[in-house]
């Protein structure tokens, strides 16, 4: 077990299990709580994603590989994927802005090109799966976009946090209708901070996940 980023002991944070959890092969790793399960026991994941999620919170984390796209800024880039991301949710309507943050460098480097890593947070509504806008819960959305130029990769750190259960929406299997419950009522860690223990404890393991020599 090993501990998050914030205060904790034995690997537990507020009173969760938390640990250092391999990606893509282990070739990356980061830390956030063993609630969250593998999504590819159930089914199947794109290769460039890893996806976790807590069941009875209808929360989830997803870590996203992506070529790096150049024309985009690194100030506020974080936001652009933001944005994106609502127009593939098709929620670029309802998207709202609640924070976002300017570029800072990042201790990860490759060939010599520095890192950088940029957040944002929005609300909006998502639909599960193939079901319609009418279904839409409302979820607060936190991503992170670290930028690895020396292997032309933009990584997104992104973690979905329920606000409202649309009663039309399959998360009524396991989630109550109408506004959730903050996770500290259960003893949990909020989203917040899972998302500040999967960003911050982000590691590169074997840069030949990005196709490298050395």
């Amino acid at each position: 077990m090993n501990s998050c980023h914030f205060s904790s002991i034995g690997g537990r944070m507020a009173g969760e299990l938390c640990m250092q959890r391999p990606l893509f092969g282990g070739s990356i790793s980061t830390n956030f709580p063993l609630r969250f399960q593998d999504l590819s026991d159930i089914r199947d994941v794109p290769v460039h994603q890893e996806v976790f999620f807590d069941p009875s919170r209808d929360e989830s984390i997803v870590f996203e590989l992506l070529e790096l796209k150049s024309e985009v800024g690194d100030e506020r880039s974080a936001e652009w994927f933001l944005r994106d991301l609502a127009v593939e949710q098709d929620a670029e309507d309802s998207v709202v802005l609640e924070q976002t943050s300017a570029v800072e460098q990042l201790p990860l480097s490759y060939g010599g090109l520095p890192s950088t890593i940029s957040t944002s947070v929005g609300r909006m509504a998502i639909s599960k799966g193939r079901q319609g806008r009418e279904a839409g819960n409302l979820v607060r959305v936190y991503l992170a976009n670290l930028r690895l130029k020396g292997v032309g990769t933009d990584v997104l750190i992104t973690v979905y946090e329920p606000i409202v259960i649309n009663p039309l929406s399959e998360s009524v299997l396991t989630v109550n209708v109408g506004p959730t419950a903050p996770a500290s009522a259960s003893g949990l860690v909020s989203a917040t901070e899972v998302f500040r223990a999967a960003v911050s404890g982000f590691k590169v393991n074997d840069w030949g996940l990005f196709g490298t020599t050395s």
